[in-house]
């Protein structure tokens, strides 16, 4: 990836280009399969985390492509006059890639994350919605913040067993970064993404905000109307954490000397 389609938002090279840009260059890379490539999200609540947790911190700055999900990603490359002009979200990302491989004849995909019901669901809808698409696994993990060596294994070996291109992990940030960035080298696999909420989306059990919503950057809203107690940190606490980084930064940039 070019330094051209990155800038620097508090600290992070956050991907710039849009989705399209994006959508393209990971079903590109995926064709070429020269590595294992991965993708996470940048939310002000992911970067106030971060601060606090190390590894995470590390696995964001690892991912190959670190898309500006969440408006006030927008908002920040706008006080730095900085190129990011669309907020890219994981859902985007999901539809995107998986209907460019749909209309380019079909890949391999594998579904980690969540509960069986959801992941029966996800199998459903992706058979009507991307037809020249093949789930090949889909896997739920024990839901706790940590695992043993002995489950870490049980997953890599079900996932390489099924041969998969694409490789879609929807546990809870930072719970997911992490996974991946760990093991990113023992997985058989030519893309990853780190997409959180977007199995829940997906089938419809949580609904996104309204799409009036979305295009206003107030996705955030409805969602924290509906969970106030999951939620409030976010817009309350881990906002005015990163917009003080934000505000930092262009200071800094502000007062150096212009060649």
């Amino acid at each position: 990836m070019s330094e051209a389609s990155l800038e620097n938002v508090a600290g992070y090279s956050v991907y710039a280009k849009g989705l399209v840009a994006c959508a393209n260059e990971i079903t590109e890379a995926i064709a070429r399969g020269e590595r294992p490539r991965w993708l996470a999200c940048l939310n002000p609540h992911s970067f106030a985390v971060a601060l606090d947790e190390p590894e995470f911190e590390a696995a964001l700055r690892d991912a190959d492509w670190l898309i500006p999900d969440g408006a006030g990603i927008v908002l920040a490359s706008r006080l730095l006059q900085g190129a990011v002009r669309e907020r890219v979200t994981g859902a985007d990302v999901f539809h995107g890639v998986n209907q460019h491989l749909n209309d380019r004849g079909g890949a391999r995909v594998f579904f980690i994350g969540s509960t069986e019901e959801t992941l029966g669901r996800i199998r459903e809808k992706m058979a009507l919605d991307y037809p020249s698409l093949q789930v090949v696994g889909t896997y739920s993990p024990p839901f706790k913040p940590e695992y043993s060596e002995t489950e870490l294994d049980e997953m890599v070996a079900a996932i390489n067993a099924a041969k998969p291109d694409v490789l879609w992990v929807g546990m809870t940030a930072p719970k997911q970064e992490v996974w991946i960035h760990r093991l990113r080298d023992r997985l058989d696999v030519k893309f990853a993404a780190a997409i959180g909420a977007v199995f829940d989306f997906y089938t419809g059990r949580i609904k996104r905000s309204p799409a009036a919503f979305q295009r206003l950057g107030l996705e955030w809203l409805p969602r924290l109307l509906q969970e106030p107690r999951r939620l409030w940190r976010r817009t309350f606490v881990s906002a005015p954490i990163f917009l003080g980084h934000v505000v930092r930064q262009r200071l800094r940039s502000g007062s150096e000397p212009r060649a």
